[in-house]
């Protein structure tokens, strides 16, 4: 009997975990393990940054039991969105939740990068800042070492500290057998076939300087100023006489 309620338990507590990865733009994430949550350690200092932290966090463990209008269920729901998000960042840099982002990882479940001499390497969430609503997340390419912002606006809109600054980095340290090759392949612009030499581009650039310093200069002969000159011009000759 004991078991077969701690397994009902189990499964119940799971049950707003599993409703937020499977919500349309919640894709980045991955499942926090319950034992991590219902550890106050890993929660240190979040109680600050949340509002109605103890609610959302009785939400997030579903264990939420106050008998509230909609309004405040729709504050509580949106602080408990926040704080698992905050928890997700420091968890993804755990043994476990790096495993589960490196199968995400595998799949492309991140998306693919855009640039097309990476030949679609796989993307990794990161965040700009650890400290949330300062920019939303962005996603890393390992081969070309940029970012992209995500193509889904329900993705751009999610915050970057959800992923926070360092995970990236700490999964390759981790799997440094992921680490892909360095892409040095470079787009070379070619005129029907043939490649542009740079001294073309080194002549549009001083002809680009030669019509910028004309206008420059007509603009000093409309104020009455002669280029070069040495200002009062006026005293003179030999003076004398």
């Amino acid at each position: 009997m004991e078991d077969f309620n701690s397994e009902t338990d189990s499964d119940y507590t799971s049950y707003w975990r599993d409703w937020f990865i499977s919500s349309r733009g919640n894709e980045y994430f991955c499942e926090i393990d319950e034992d991590y949550l219902t550890d106050r350690f890993n929660l240190t200092g979040l109680n600050a940054d949340v509002q109605y932290y103890q609610y959302a966090l009785d939400l997030v463990t579903d264990v939420f039991d106050l008998d509230c209008d909609d309004d405040m269920r729709e504050t509580i729901e949106k602080s408990a969105r926040h704080l698992y998000g905050l928890v997700h960042a420091r968890y993804i840099t755990t043994t476990r939740g790096l495993a589960k982002m490196l199968e995400k990882y595998k799949k492309a479940d991140f998306g693919k990068c855009p640039r097309v001499l990476c030949g679609a390497a796989p993307l990794l969430p990161t965040g700009m800042s650890d400290n949330p609503h300062i920019q939303s997340v962005k996603l890393y390419c390992a081969k070309c070492e940029d970012l992209y912002n995500p193509k889904s606006t329900r993705h751009a809109n999610v915050d970057g500290a959800y992923f926070g600054t360092s995970f990236t980095n700490i999964l390759f340290q981790v799997y440094p057998a992921l680490v892909p090759d360095k892409s040095k392949e470079r787009y070379s612009p070619r005129v029907f076939g043939f490649k542009v030499h740079a001294s073309a581009a080194l002549e549009r650039w001083q002809d680009e300087r030669r019509r910028s310093m004309g206008r420059r200069l007509k603009d000093v002969g409309r104020y009455g100023i002669v280029p070069g000159g040495c200002g009062g011009g006026g005293g003179g000759g030999d003076g004398g006489g």
